[in-house]
């Protein structure tokens, strides 16, 4: 069977970029925020190269071709039960990929905490009394605004606001992992949010009218193997994920894997 046959097959081809550094990820300021936040040693970004045109509506053979890429499946990494990163290593018979909507191209889309009074003017995050949803302990309003429904705020951002990429990232870092110390100023999320977006998606500028446009296909994945669940993790919960971004331009996909529990000190 010749290459080309070979691809038709898969549909698409994929190579594993191990050059390509997410400087975010590489900041020591991050990583002691990440640490604090008990992310760090259980979060990581990939690059991957792929072979051919991609169109959004080939989402699902995409993801799956992805997967089952012998370059993919011996490289990408996940955390195993015990805390280890190996690589995904088994066929994938199922995936999920849920499209994420990708427009924000301004962090003025949170300016709504401060005039909402959901943050001060000093970046101070208002303070409550302690709630818990899921196990997640909620003392101020910001994470109420995240994750409670019937919060006084909640409406401020609009279900599709929810489902941004952008808001996404934000509401991960703010609810972080197991053991995570909350910030007391919303700074250190915002700026976080802001460079770790940078540095996953892609961007154009019109050239008659200077706008900013996002190219990038964002999606939410999960994918499963013969015994279950795989990736992100055998245990589903809202705190682990992995994102696939892709650039149709470069051809590239940004791959963003996080592992809900207890921050380590090694990556």
């Amino acid at each position: 069977m010749s290459a080309g046959d070979r691809r038709g097959a898969a549909g698409f081809a994929f190579r594993s970029l191990p050059q390509k550094t997410f400087s975010c990820l590489e900041d020591r300021d991050i990583g002691d925020r990440l640490l604090k936040w008990s992310m760090q040693g259980r979060i990581t970004a990939q690059a991957f190269s792929f072979d051919q045109e991609f169109k959004p509506y080939q989402k699902d053979e995409f993801v799956m071709a992805f997967f089952n890429d012998q370059n993919v499946n011996s490289s990408l990494k996940l955390l195993s039960a015990s805390g280890q990163w190996t690589t995904l290593g088994s066929k994938v018979t199922k995936i999920e990929a849920t499209v994420v909507p990708c427009t924000q191209t301004s962090m003025s889309f949170f300016d709504r905490l401060y005039s909402e009074g959901v943050v001060r003017e000093t970046g101070d995050i208002v303070k409550c009394y302690d709630d818990y949803y899921n196990d997640i302990l909620i003392s101020d309003e910001l994470r109420k605004v995240l994750l409670l429904e019937d919060s006084d705020h909640y409406d401020i951002f609009s279900q599709l606001d929810r489902q941004e990429f952008l808001f996404c990232l934000f509401k991960h870092l703010c609810i972080g992992g197991t053991l995570c110390q909350f910030e007391d100023v919303v700074g250190p999320y915002l700026e976080t949010t802001k460079a770790l977006y940078k540095d996953l998606v892609s961007v154009q500028k019109n050239p008659e009218t200077k706008e900013i446009r996002i190219i990038s296909t964002v999606f939410r994945v999960s994918a499963y193997d013969g015994t279950g669940l795989r990736y992100p993790s055998s245990k589903s919960h809202q705190q682990t994920f992995a994102y696939l971004v892709v650039d149709p331009c470069k051809r590239h996909v940004h791959a963003l894997y996080h592992c809900f529990g207890g921050s380590s000190f090694t990556s």
